[in-house]
């Protein structure tokens, strides 16, 4: 009988699903619109059930949160969609020349399924662009943007989504994937 390596404990398990338990009863808590007694004891309740019942693969978080970078990144992100905002807006009062769309291919730097979904929930949540797919092998997002007709802009929408992945890592990928960016 082998003896269990250290940190691979049910115990270890446990601890490393605290933050997914946390964004389930914070997200419960949300969906009810309140924050009570009752909404957190029923959010660990559903939280426990959801992990233990029905299978969901394991997310390795980096553990490392780099708070310069995320401030960076929040600030960043609320003038993306404020700009883009605006853009759509100016495309809405002008319903005579209609926008042309593109669907851009982006190849990430990551492999991190953290990274990668972070960076697709955040390009979703920019007015105007809408992540069609996730490509997990290739590491691709495969990405819906209004008003892009020509070259430069379709490749101006590729950079500003090769940014904000950039701006993700340095926020909160691994140390190898931040030591990554400057090669």
């Amino acid at each position: 009988m082998s003896e269990a390596t250290p940190g691979t404990g049910p115990r270890r398990r446990i601890w490393r699903q605290v933050p997914l338990l946390l964004g389930l009863v914070v997200l419960w808590m949300l969906l009810w619109g309140e924050v009570s007694g009752l909404s957190v004891l029923s959010g660990i309740v559903v939280a426990v059930v959801v992990t233990r019942l029905l299978y969901l693969p394991p997310v390795e978080l980096s553990g490392r949160v780099n708070v310069f970078w995320l401030l960076v990144f929040l600030v960043r992100f609320a003038r993306d969609v404020v700009v883009s905002s605006v853009v759509v807006a100016r495309h809405a009062f002008r319903p005579r020349r209609l926008p042309q769309n593109a669907i851009i291919e982006v190849a990430l730097r990551t492999r991190s399924d953290f990274v990668m979904v972070t960076t697709a929930i955040v390009l979703s949540l920019v007015p105007g662009t809408l992540v069609l797919e996730i490509d997990r092998e290739r590491g691709l997002l495969f990405l819906h943007v209004l008003g892009a007709g020509d070259h430069e802009t379709v490749e101006r929408n590729r950079r500003a989504a090769l940014a904000l992945e950039r701006s993700v890592i340095r926020a909160v990928g691994s140390r190898a994937e931040f030591e990554g960016l400057s090669s």
